[in-house]
């Protein structure tokens, strides 16, 4: 692997170049030798370092020059200690003498989800601080933890998706080293690991792939230029992330992926990358003997993702499930503008835990066109990951604001109720265990101004469909958006936030008391009362937060006139 420490050959991809050179800092700059083309690599395009000198044994800073520019950082690069724009460090992966072999792994559809972002989850924003919270995790009945991505970016903050070098770990986040330390303890600890990764577009500033080569195609997403997937050489474009996948799944132990907006891959190949992805994890956990779990981001609502390959699908694990976020918020925010205005009454509620989607072939008045399929009937409903809030939902509102800032306990102890009793595999966002009043708002650090400015408009000009005030939107560039981001880890030392964590720990006990892949029967609202059976158990919620009475002596569990749950 490039960038290994051990491996002094330097590989690099650069199709059309007509020379290529190695920088190794405080040693000299050497020239590569292209390398013959194979069967791995029929059109060739490879360059290494065929001779060179003694090398220190200790990692290297090295980067390349492609026909005089340069250098550039290594697109395969593991380590950047310097940023984006500086070279490379070596590092090997399998130096490290792990110490987790007593993690079995497991399947993670219908596990309980915690999804986080290190640079806000702790004030010191780092790998080896969010080591410090495992025990609040493990007593909340987390399973898994997802990170936001960590792959380098350019800037000291940021959420993860304007990554330019996704073999490295951010820096400010600890790097390499301290992301083994991360998933080995997590692992150690009965905690499965899932990392968020981003293959439909590179972020603004300090993306050099193309100069190496034909990274970027023709197509454009929301987010600039797609990466080229089934153009001229996009066979090694195709193996870049097929590679960073096993690199993430193999070498740094993670348990899975969350693919980020799959929607924006376009792929005309005739077998999508997804698909090869799934095929590449399976192989994993039956190599291993751990499952390796992939989790896609869709927009879609096509059922094709989560079918399995033999019934003509990609055969991914699992995909989260925006209709399910939609129908709980609107209903008991009362929110209608925007992409919400389909969900905002109690029917949305019942066919989502009725039948998992709710655009399932369905006009979208968002979209303004039909939108969706119906969900298989044999695909189980824990392929679909749900939840109230997530990093999108909360940070992609003008002012970053949580359900706390609008909903009181009940309601909130409501959302909480649906999400880990209901038939799906549910996720929690940092911080809503204990009703984080905390804002979790877009923020970035790009150090162009332009690009900074650029930015801060896009964002107002988004908000335009959900009727957001543009004045309230706080702006990416200040760091205070970054530093009020952050959780307050006082807070649930607090009377209140304490009632609700202590709801959340009861919520998720009583979960792993209910068959994972128990479908939700029964399903109806009458009267403001939402109710389901699931498991044995009778679960009523009030919308409105409040009116179902005291809880009966054989209740199960109960939170306030709010929520009511009992042995059917």
């Amino acid at each position: 692997m490039t960038g290994a420490w051990g491996d002094r050959r330097f590989p690099v991809w650069a199709p059309r170049a007509r020379s290529v050179d190695v920088v190794l800092d405080g040693i000299g700059t050497f020239p590569l030798t292209p390398v013959p083309a194979t069967d791995a690599s029929p059109t060739g395009g490879w360059w290494e370092l065929a001779e060179h000198p003694e090398l220190p044994d200790r990692p290297l800073d090295y980067g390349f020059v492609v026909d005089g520019e340069g250098p550039f950082p290594d697109p395969r690069s593991l380590r950047q200690p310097n940023g984006v724009h500086e070279l490379s460090r070596e590092f090997d992966p399998r130096a490290r003498e792990w110490a987790d072999g007593g993690w079995e792994g497991r399947d993670l559809t219908g596990t309980v989800i915690y999804e986080l972002h290190i640079g806000t989850f702790t004030p010191e924003g780092t790998l080896d601080a969010a080591l410090g919270r495992l025990d609040h995790l493990i007593d909340l009945g987390v399973d898994a933890i997802e990170l936001l991505p960590v792959n380098a970016f350019n800037g000291t903050h940021n959420w993860g998706y304007d990554g330019v070098l996704w073999y490295a770990v951010q820096e400010q986040y600890g790097g390499p080293e301290a992301y083994q330390r991360f998933v080995e303890a997590c692992h150690q600890r009965g905690l499965a690991v899932i990392q968020d990764v981003v293959y439909n577009h590179l972020g603004p500033s300090g993306n050099y792939l193309p100069k190496f080569g034909p990274y970027l195609g023709e197509g454009r997403s929301t987010w600039g230029v797609s990466v080229n997937l089934d153009g001229p050489s996009s066979d090694e474009v195709r193996r870049y992330i097929l590679d960073n996948a096993e690199y993430w799944l193999r070498e740094m132990h993670v348990d899975g992926l969350r693919l980020d907006a799959v929607h924006a891959l376009h792929d005309a190949g005739a077998t999508h990358l997804l698909e090869q992805l799934a095929v590449l994890a399976d192989e994993l956990a039956g190599e291993t003997g751990r499952a390796r779990t992939l989790i896609a981001e869709s927009d879609l609502n096509d059922p094709e993702l989560i079918r399995t390959r033999s019934h003509h699908g990609y055969g991914l694990h699992a995909q989260w499930d925006d209709d399910v976020h939609h129908s709980i918020h609107a209903n008991l925010t009362g929110e209608d503008t925007g992409y919400y205005a389909d969900f905002a009454r109690p029917e949305a509620l019942v066919k989502v835990f009725q039948r998992g989607f709710f655009h399932d072939g369905t006009w979208s008045s968002f979209r303004e066109r039909h939108h969706g399929r119906p969900l298989d009937g044999d695909i189980p409903f824990t392929r679909l990951v749900a939840f109230s809030q997530d990093h999108d939902q909360i940070g992609n509102r003008a002012a970053g604001d949580r359900l706390t800032a609008t909903l009181d306990p009940g309601r909130l102890a409501v959302a909480a109720t649906l999400t880990l009793l209901g038939p799906f595999t549910p996720m929690l966002f940092m911080g809503e265990e204990w009703a984080a009043t905390t804002p979790w708002q877009f923020f970035t650090s790009h150090p162009e101004p332009e690009l900074g400015k650029a930015t801060a408009e896009g964002r107002i000009e988004e908000f335009a469909r959900m009727g957001w005030d543009p004045a309230i939107v706080p702006d990416p560039q200040d760091p205070e958006t970054f530093q009020r981001s952050k959780l307050d880890w006082s807070e649930p030392d607090r009377p209140g936030n304490a009632r609700m964590l202590d709801w959340y720990r009861a919520l998720t006990a009583l979960r792993r008391t209910l068959p994972a892949d128990a479908r939700a029967t029964d399903v109806a609202y009458t009267d403001g009362v939402f109710r389901f059976q699931r498991g044995g158990l009778l679960v009523e919620v009030s919308l409105s937060g409040s009116g179902l009475g005291t809880a009966p002596s054989d209740a199960v569990a109960a939170f306030g006139e709010a929520v009511r749950v009992t042995r059917a």
